[in-house]
């Protein structure tokens, strides 16, 4: 028998579940991808990150009447005021490929110059104890950044070919897993969620 917490993950992307148990190896938790549970995908109609994340969240432990951890993150580029932002994942429509994505990023940035293609990744990770839980874990981390002018590097997933990293002089996409899990995003949002989560199990 398990003693490890039982965590339903309210996703369906499996690049994102492997992040999160990478990132979570080292913890007293179970996590369990919703699909184990043939569990539909929410519909993220929030405008901001928070509120898509507490979507889906909630959704898949209303469901399954389990804890459930959820992500919400995106690229913000500031030339174009912060988009795509929660658009990330269907910039270039509903049914978006990554490599569409990424290319229509680069073509809306093509006349931009080095110095105004600044960028972030955005995280936010919300844990529910239960599917009407009144005080959820909330963390939010960023991860600084350029949009390059073409993709680099044949790892990670989403925007990472073009997501230059200037501490490590590389795109995220030529980072080694635990590189780019030390620097990112969803790597520092998951070890406050981690922290948030020890402190409050006590």
């Amino acid at each position: 028998m398990s003693n490890k917490a039982p965590i339903i993950i309210a996703s369906g992307n499996n690049k994102k579940l492997t992040e999160f148990g990478q990132i979570l190896a080292s913890q007293a938790i179970e996590l369990l991808p919703q699909s184990n549970f043939k569990i539909p995908e929410a519909i993220e109609d929030g405008l901001t990150f928070v509120e898509n994340a507490l979507i889906k969240a909630r959704h898949a432990s209303q469901l399954t009447q389990m804890p459930a951890i959820a992500d919400d993150s995106g690229i913000e580029v500031d030339y174009l005021k912060g988009n795509p932002g929660i658009y990330s994942a269907r910039f270039a429509a509903d049914d978006a490929t990554d490599q569409q994505n990424l290319e229509k990023l680069l073509n809306d940035l093509e006349p931009v110059s080095r110095e105004k293609r600044t960028a972030r990744y955005q995280c936010v990770i919300v844990y529910l104890r239960h599917w009407q839980d009144p005080t959820p874990i909330i963390c939010q981390a960023s991860w600084q950044g350029l949009i390059l002018t073409k993709p680099v590097g044949d790892g990670g997933f989403g925007y990472d070919p073009i997501f230059y990293c200037p501490q490590a002089k590389k795109s995220a996409a030529q980072m080694s897993a635990q590189e780019k899990h030390a620097l990112s995003h969803r790597g520092k949002a998951l070890r406050l969620f981690a922290k948030a989560f020890n402190e409050q199990s006590r």
